[in-house]
């Protein structure tokens, strides 16, 4: 609910709110702008000697007003000609033209109106609660992101338009939720829908009669300092029953032109109090630092609003076109799913298409979505996860544990989990088993037992669908057809082969980068942004499922670059230690931000073996900054296996390597990473006492080494493993 009130303001109002939004950021510049140009009040000048000196030089005066940003300006009407000008309150002379700003002026009706009136302010009305409910919603969507309020600011993951509108958000929400109420209670002033007119005095029950009191020496206008003044109207020349009316920040009066008495005096009410600071707070005007600020945080709408529509359009090609969803509220069953890469809607459509053939009514959703009160008809319902990483839950399954968790008690309709997933990966299924594991302590009916699918097998999925079938007394047959992922074609132009001597062939090969369009260098999209560490997906001859391998290079390189072993049988690690330089392969990226080197300037431990040194090698030549960089690297034989030695010599020649510890498996003294680490304990345990980030990728039996070793390395300064993997201290890249 939360995440459909914050889309569709966002995108049917994404214009008006970025015109609203840019042209406040032009208006905030000029309280700031008129502060530091417009001549200023002398210390400790008040009304009455302020009013004197522009009279004596303007005869006919007939009012004298104050801007917030302490412009004065006279208006008066000598000799049947009017006249204004920008006042110098030192010496009460003209200084300058009183006709507004043209560009603000221009500016001000657009922000205000559109230049449509009365029409307009109602439509920019629209736009500011728009804003609004952006800005609380995405509030809200920012909390859930991040674990809760207390985590706003925990370390994100996920793609970089993802990333930087929910950045962006964190630092500015405030201050669009502020623009925008106030811009609510001003339209709603303006429409006098607020009882916040100022009162005028009463009129007084005599007046003197005479004319021609100084002004200098009125003790009504010596108590004023010229500070708080708004606004000074003069009598009618002529008329002696006329009076002085004085506007102050803390109230009006009626002055007697002939004595200088306060006759009467008015203070400001509550409303127009709050209606004074409203108008402060939003235009800037008396507070121009903060307009200054809220006009910075309004620049932040234009990159929110492309980066949220990038985010919608992958949302959207990463999910099925669901022309036949049935509605939450009638839908017989509900298929919720869990996924990262877009892959498991592709199976969650194939169910759904066969349980509408079947005469079923079922509504798709992701289980983010994830609300009973929804589905008061719901029969059933059947949930698809992948995970991600170690056992987390994936994008479209945010939130979905901490709100089944807080339910009191579980759905009458009964429940079926499918896990999607990779054997080789340690947390196969495990956000599928966690789900599975949480419905049943909440009590929640299984219809079948939970089951999985492994490297998106469609045997695994129709022995499922068949087994789930015959619990609903169905004949479900899922005959699902993965959809081939669109793919670039890239051409191989060098390779580097070791192992061959060990019966353990492996190549670094480096492809060309391909040529990337402007659509692609403005979204990221494709090759024309990635970094080491991201995967590169291969699609081999004869499969239609890709292989992942981590990449070594980013785009700044000017290449593309993996480590590739060859596996028995391996279907995909044959046909690409096949390659020739000029042959082709058709791959994809995919990004892999949890396992990206950062830019700070903190210290990495980089521990690797085999071809897990890929990405590793691949952060240390992006080093340019000469972070310290310690590199623990394990291999087999060191004449054969030894991969990128050349490229390590001459990083740690110009200090992009600080140091290199080898640890070879086969020979007269095998030892393994695990034990080099053991071997520098107190260096290893000192640098990361001090803020070094640990960075892991290899083969899963080497990581669960690795993380032994540090266990009892970083006992002694009080540290573990998943103490630096909480901070974001730890990443692996398993295999």
């Amino acid at each position: 609910m939360i995440r459909t009130l914050h889309r569709w303001p966002g995108l049917v109002a994404l214009v008006l709110v970025t015109v609203l939004a840019l042209s406040g950021v032009a208006l905030s510049v000029f309280p700031a702008a008129d502060r530091l140009s417009a001549p200023q009040a002398v210390a400790g000048q008040n009304v009455a000697d302020l009013a004197a000196r522009v009279a004596a030089t303007h005869p006919g005066l007939e009012e004298i007003r104050r801007s917030p940003s302490g412009r004065i300006t006279a208006w008066w009407f000598d000799g049947g000609t009017p006249g204004s000008a920008l006042i110098d309150p030192a010496t009460g002379a003209d200084v300058g033209s009183a006709d507004p700003n043209p560009v603000e002026r221009w500016l001000t009706n657009l922000h205000r109106s559109l230049f449509l009136d009365d029409a307009g302010r109602l439509v920019m009305a629209a736009a500011a609660a728009a804003m609004l409910v952006l800005a609380l919603s995405g509030a809200a969507l920012v909390a859930r992101r991040t674990g809760g309020w207390r985590r706003w600011f925990a370390r994100l993951r996920g793609p970089l338009a993802g990333r930087l509108h929910t950045e962006i958000a964190r630092v500015a929400v405030a201050g669009l939720a502020l623009s925008a109420a106030t811009a609510l209670w001003m339209t709603a002033s303006t429409f006098d829908l607020l009882p916040d007119a100022s009162l005028r005095p009463a009129d007084p029950a005599a007046v003197s009669g005479q004319t021609g009191f100084p002004l200098d020496r009125m003790a009504a206008l010596r108590d004023v300092p010229v500070s708080a003044l708004r606004k000074l109207s003069f009598p009618y020349a002529g008329d002696a029953r006329d009076v002085f009316t004085l506007y102050t920040d803390t109230g009006t009066g009626l002055i007697d032109q002939g004595t200088g008495e306060m006759l009467s005096w008015a203070d400001p009410t509550p409303w127009q109090r709050v209606s004074e600071t409203i108008y402060m707070l939003h235009t800037g005007q008396g507070a121009a630092a903060l307009g200054l600020i809220l006009g910075l945080v309004a620049l932040a709408v234009p990159v929110m609003g492309a980066t949220g529509a990038l985010v919608w359009l992958a949302g959207r090609r990463g999910r099925p076109r669901l022309r036949d969803n049935a509605p939450a509220g009638r839908a017989q069953t509900v298929i919720l799913v869990g996924s990262e890469g877009g892959s498991t809607w592709g199976f969650a459509a194939t169910l759904a298409r066969a349980l509408r053939q079947a005469g079923q009514s079922v509504h798709l959703a992701a289980m983010s979505a994830f609300d009973p009160v929804r589905h008061p008809r719901a029969e059933r319902f059947l949930i698809l996860a992948a995970t991600w990483g170690e056992g987390d839950a994936p994008a479209s399954a945010k939130g979905f544990l901490d709100r089944l968790a807080r339910m009191t008690e579980a759905p009458k309709a009964p429940l079926a989990v499918l896990g999607f997933g990779d054997r080789s990966f340690p947390a196969f299924c495990g956000f599928a088993a966690e789900v599975e594991a949480a419905a049943r302590a909440k009590g929640w009916e299984t219809l079948v037992p939970m089951d999985s699918v492994d490297r998106q097998s469609p045997q695994d999925f129709a022995r499922w669908g068949r087994a789930l079938g015959q619990a609903l007394g169905l004949a479900l047959e899922l005959d699902h057809q993965p959809v081939r992922p669109a793919a670039d074609s890239l051409t191989l132009v060098s390779r580097r082969d070791h192992g061959a001597e060990v019966q353990a062939p492996t190549a670094i090969l480096r492809f060309a980068l391909p040529k990337a369009g402007l659509r692609a260098r403005l979204t990221g999209r494709g090759f024309a942004r990635f970094q080491a560490g991201d995967l590169l997906g291969i699609l081999p001859e004869g499969s239609t499922l890709p292989r992942f391998y981590s990449l070594a290079s980013g785009s700044r390189d000017g290449f593309v670059e993996i480590v590739v072993r060859k596996h028995p049988g391996g279907l995909c690690s044959g046909q690409l230690l096949a390659l020739e330089p000029g042959d082709r392969v058709q791959a994809f990226l995919r990004r892999n931000p949890d396992f990206h080197a950062g830019r700070g300037r903190a210290p990495l431990i980089l521990i690797g073996a085999g071809t897990g040194i890929g990405p590793l090698a691949g952060f240390i030549r992006a080093n340019a900054r000469r972070r310290p960089v310690h590199l623990f690297f394990g291999m087999r034989h060191a004449d054969s296996d030894f991969l990128y030695r050349d490229d390590l010599a001459g990083w740690k020649a110009d200090g992009r390597l600080t140091e290199l510890t080898t640890a070879v498996s086969r020979g007269a003294r095998p030892h393994y990473v695990q034990d080099a680490l053991r071997a520098e304990a107190a260096q290893v345990a000192e640098a990361v006492r001090r803020g070094a980030r640990v960075m892991v990728c290899g083969g899963r039996e080497m990581a669960q080494g690795v993380s032994r070793a540090l266990e009892d390395i970083l006992a002694p300064v009080g540290l573990t493993p998943a103490m630096l993997k909480a901070g974001g201290r730890y990443a692996e890249d398993v295999y």
